[in-house]
């Protein structure tokens, strides 16, 4: 039987929402004897799982190569030029690391959701990779909690029940990669144990700032007996990421590695503990329940040009319409001793967030009128308590290599939108759910429910010089989900669902969504008008199936599936209608659609693994809309020189590659030697922010991976990896800057990369790469 869990998940669904491999647990679940455990053919929506085997080095050197490699529908793309902060895109949603991405997927590590409080970003670098049992991503539920409208990601991670032995892992390779591993565990009698720790160093491929330093672990203590089953477990993190984001085009044309401005780094900082219990009452009555503490810490800087200038007297530097850079608009000019330097400055923001909250969930499997039935029902309550501080320090810009150096002159000018930002942010979220499947007959079951949010959000100025920026803001709305399964043979299920889900403005978002205002994200913040919560209302409907039993006759399994999702009130971000560098604000954009369809096959036998996918998004715009896009060449001016572009019903939605093909094979040569191979193939995007599909698309591009690994011994293993093994070059995101160049502090100079004239930039992919290492088990 294949099963689903609804276990230990805080704001997550109940039984019916995720799905485990034959013969597995589910999803969150501790234990196999969980009361809530579902037969995934009664779940109405196209969920996929991975399970521990799929996240190893063997095959990919991180934790989204491998969810990339093997799920339909998803996609990577990237913002920051690290390959431990891209963006998870499933049907045209995302998760991201990056503050001002609005965010459409729920990720969940041991049913907590893992999107911070401040912005809902997802650290994919906090998750232990060994520490991974299983993955389940699951579209078309409500109960999932907020930001669940395109789907939820759970990750449950392993303990001493479900793993037992030791293993030690080191592996390197191209751009001064080294990781190492270690992973423990076991049980004597009821109590269990089990550890995970990593470390990791990736100079990068980019020429300058793109090193990451990576280091985290998991723990996890257990005890159970016949009815009852409790852990806690810890993970924690200390990360230096490099961030070296997108380059001019014309800069990349002649060298794919160069880099625009820098320093660009995060660091990032976790510690995060857990509680989960379960308990059986009864045979049909369970209870299940978490609670959670989890502390975050961000310290982000950025080198980046600036808007000071000299003013009309040359000794004196101003910003905006001939202000002061700090003090007074009234004030005495700021002096310009900068010679002929060229203008940056450095962007610095730091997080600090303390969240905290828990579930509590009761699993019922009475028997209703003669057929089996199977009700979940519980409530979430996550809090969040957010210190957020940013400012900007006028830099000079070396003009060998484009590095930012500060001078000790913080601008603070807030007639220009530009001033120390010290807010405090508070967030609530509270949720009540119930869902219900009941077996109508042996082949048709019938799952119904909803869940009812209901969000706080505060906004209160630490500066006392910002009032306008305090707020208090209240969302709430039902999400109701309906849906059937049909086994039309043992081998065929046809399944169709219908829910709706809401994200609430996150407070980033809250507190930028003024256009006379903007912000630089996520930087600044200002006094804002309110934003609507986005509700999205999904249909989706499909059949899958499988043949044969044993490897030695041949498995296949397949499924093939439409969705489609319609968002009222999205939220995106543009750029400041005036192009001022680096600043951009919140909107609601009317109603948007993503849909399309999803097929994948995989097929088992003897020494043949075989697998493909293709998934097709058609992701529009459906409202008649008027955007900023400055830098934008086919946008409009008005006559306040603003930048403007007029969307149009149909108008795709940037960044969204509408193509998705994934196809591989695993070949056993002998029982000890395997080797693979992996094709992933990415259609055409829009660039961001060309709203109205004017420009030219980011290229389609195609990678193929190769890998290959012997068994030397029953303990020890020795793997290689090939990335992009034909040197592809391609990009992975675009968007268009502000050219011009940098200014300098002495009036006449020619602007420093004034010479750059295309308005496009790109993130690149990177080249050909290759990886070995050793791994021992005991």
């Amino acid at each position: 039987m294949v099963r689903t869990s609804r276990t230990t998940r805080t704001r997550a669904a109940p039984a019916q929402t995720a799905a485990a491999p034959e013969g597995g647990a589910g999803v969150p679940g501790a234990s196999d004897r969980d009361a809530s455990l579902l037969d995934r053919d009664k779940i109405p929506s196209n969920t996929e799982v991975l399970t521990s085997a799929d996240f190893s080095h063997n095959y990919s050197t991180n934790f989204l190569d491998a969810v990339n490699r093997k799920l339909p529908g998803v996609t990577l793309t990237d913002q920051t030029g690290n390959p431990f902060q891209r963006n998870l895109d499933y049907r045209g949603f995302v998760a991201s690391p990056v503050q001002g991405t609005p965010q459409g997927i729920a990720v969940y590590q041991n049913g907590v959701r893992i999107n911070e409080s401040w912005g809902d970003v997802v650290n994919w670098d906090f998750i232990p990779e060994k520490a991974i049992d299983r993955v389940s991503l699951v579209p078309n539920n409500p109960v999932f909690g907020l930001n669940a409208i395109g789907g939820a990601l759970s990750i449950q991670m392993k303990n001493g029940f479900t793993y037992q032995g030791v293993e030690g892992e080191a592996f390197g390779g191209s751009y001064g990669r080294v990781q190492g591993s270690v992973q423990a565990g076991g049980q004597k009698d009821n109590i269990s144990a089990y550890a995970a720790f990593e470390s990791a160093y990736d100079r990068g491929w980019r020429d300058y700032a793109n090193s990451s330093h990576v280091n985290r672990m998991y723990v996890d203590v257990g005890a159970r007996n016949d009815l009852t089953e409790f852990h806690v477990n810890f993970t924690g993190a200390n990360n230096l990421l490099g961030n070296v984001a997108a380059t001019p085009v014309q800069m990349l044309n002649q060298r794919w590695s160069s880099v625009y401005t820098w320093p660009q780094s995060t660091l990032l900082q976790l510690a995060f503990v857990n509680a989960t219990l379960n308990h059986n009452f009864s045979d049909t009555w369970s209870f299940q329940g978490n609670a959670y503490f989890r502390g975050f810490r961000q310290s982000h800087v950025d080198g980046n040009g600036t808007d000071v200038e000299p003013c009309d007297d040359p000794t004196t530097l101003c910003i905006g319409n001939g202000l002061p850079v700090f003090g007074p608009v009234d004030g005495p000019a700021t002096p310009n001793t900068l010679g002929t330097a060229f203008l940056g400055e450095l962007d610095r923001n730091r997080v600090a967030t303390n969240s905290f909250g828990g579930t509590a969930q009761l699993t019922n499997t009475d028997r209703l009128f003669g057929h089996d039935n199977h009700v979940v029902m519980g409530v979430s309550v996550d809090h969040g308590n957010t210190k957020f501080t940013a400012s900007s320090e006028l830099g000079t810009i070396d003009p060998n290599n484009l590095f930012v150096t500060g001078t000790g002159v913080f601008i603070n000018q807030p007639d220009a939108g530009l001033s120390p930002v010290d807010l405090r942010a508070t967030n609530t979220y509270t949720g009540v759910y119930l869902t219900d499947t009941f077996d109508v007959t042996n082949r048709f079951s019938v799952t119904a429910g909803g869940r009812f949010n209901y969000a706080q959000i505060e906004l209160r100025d630490q500066t006392g010089t910002n009032d306008l920026l305090n707020s208090s803001n209240r969302f709430q709305r039902f999400n109701p989900v309906i849906g059937g399964t049909y086994k039309i043979t043992p081998n065929l299920t046809a399944y169709a669902g219908y829910s709706e889900a809401n994200r609430a403005p996150t407070p980033l978002e809250l507190g930028c969504s003024d256009p006379n205002h903007p912000c630089m994200i996520d930087t600044f913040l200002v006094a804002d008008p309110p934003l609507k919560q986005v509700v999205a209302h999904t249909v989706e409907a499909g059949l899958r199936g499988g043949w044969g039993r044993d490897a030695r006759t041949g498995v296949l399994t397949w499924a093939l599936g439409a969705f489609r999702t319609l968002s009222d009130d999205d939220i995106i971000q543009v750029t400041s209608p005036l192009g001022v560098n680096n600043f951009g604000f919140f909107q609601n954009a009317g109603q948007t659609l993503r849909q399309g369809i999803e097929a994948k096959l995989e097929y088992r036998y003897n020494s043949w693994n075989a697998y493909a996918n293709y998934t097709y998004v058609d992701a529009t715009y459906r409202s008649a809309i008027t955007l900023s896009s400055p830098n934008n060449p086919n946008a409009l001016t008005n006559d306040a020189g603003a930048q403007f572009v007029n969307v149009t019903p149909g108008d795709h939605i940037p960044g969204i590659p509408a193509h998705r093909f994934k196809a591989g094979v695993d070949y056993n040569v002998t029982e000890a030697w395997k080797v693979g191979a992996d094709l992933n193939v990415v259609g055409s995007q829009w660039i961001i922010h060309d709203y109205t599909n004017q420009s030219p698309k980011v290229p389609a591009y195609s990678v193929v991976n190769l890998h290959t690994s012997y068994q030397i011994t029953k303990n020890i293993e020795v793997f290689g990896l090939i990335n992009n093994v034909f040197n592809q070059h391609y990009y992975l995101s675009g968007a268009f800057y502000q050219t011009g160049g940098f200014a300098s502090a002495t009036p006449g100079v020619t602007n420093l990369m004034a010479q750059l004239s295309d308005p496009r930039t790109f993130v690149p992919g990177m080249p050909l790469a290759a990886y070995a290492g050793i791994r021992a088990k005991f």
